[in-house]
């Protein structure tokens, strides 16, 4: 039975480890895939505003061409009135003209609206740009930190993992079913716990239940969390065979 608890407490500290190792990463992989997200949303966001100021910018050129053809043509056409023969072809010179002319009007009011959205769109695409800089430092930063810190523990998550496995080829099945379903529904992941002082994470158990503990060779469930209890030594054996 000892070797059962040697095994459980093995167990124990393993998982324990793995939980630091992953606790140390914290938050970074989210937050790194949540700014890369970001980075993207502000890239498209970017491009949409280039892609409307590129259009602006063709169609200002447009009008332009317009404005300038409108005109030759009013000059043209007040040219042919000075010789027309009658008032019908009088009239409908005078109302092309008129034509042109609103489209003049037209195109420059049009010029003018482009020219203000171009200069808010500068601001936009500055404002945007700037963002996404910032942004991209941060990512650079963040990915950084993970990776060092992913660098620096992957080994030993590796070592754990593997040791894990063979611990629980080695322990009995029902043993390593019991300890996982408990493991998985407490919330720090503690299954088993050592003694101390007479107590488990800090509840006093019955004095009976300390002498049991104690002679290591029964498996001592705390009656107030579910838990394992284990003798200290146990623990102690267990950094000594497995501290990587």
């Amino acid at each position: 039975m000892q070797e059962a608890l040697q095994q459980l407490a093995n167990l124990q500290y393993i998982d324990s480890r793995i939980d630091e190792i992953r606790q140390l990463r914290g938050d970074l992989p989210e937050e790194v895939l949540d700014i890369e997200t970001d980075i993207k949303r502000l890239e498209a966001r970017i491009n949409q505003l280039e892609e409307e100021q590129k259009n602006l910018i063709g169609e200002r050129k447009d009008l332009e061409l317009g404005i300038e053809t409108s005109k030759e043509k009013n000059e043209k056409y007040e040219e042919q009135q000075l010789s027309v023969r009658n008032n019908r072809e009088y009239d409908a010179l005078t109302k092309e003209i008129e034509a042109q002319k609103q489209y003049v009007e037209n195109a420059t009011k049009r010029i003018e609206e482009i020219d203000k959205r171009l200069l808010e769109l500068e601001e936009e695409l500055e404002t945007y740009q700037n963002q996404l800089s910032d942004t991209e430092d941060l990512h650079k930063e963040k990915k950084e930190n993970l990776d060092k810190v992913v660098e620096s523990t992957k080994s030993e998550e590796k070592k754990l993992l593997e040791k894990r496995e063979e611990l629980e080829e080695e322990l009995d099945k029902r043993y390593v079913r019991s300890y996982n379903r408990l493991r998985n529904g407490l919330n720090n992941g503690i299954a088993v716990v050592a003694m101390e002082k007479g107590a488990a994470l800090g509840m006093a158990l019955p004095p009976q239940a300390q002498v049991e503990v104690r002679r290591k060779n029964k498996i001592i469930i705390d009656e107030n969390s579910g838990r394992i209890v284990v003798d200290p030594s146990f623990f102690e054996e267990a950094k000594k065979q497995l501290d990587i």
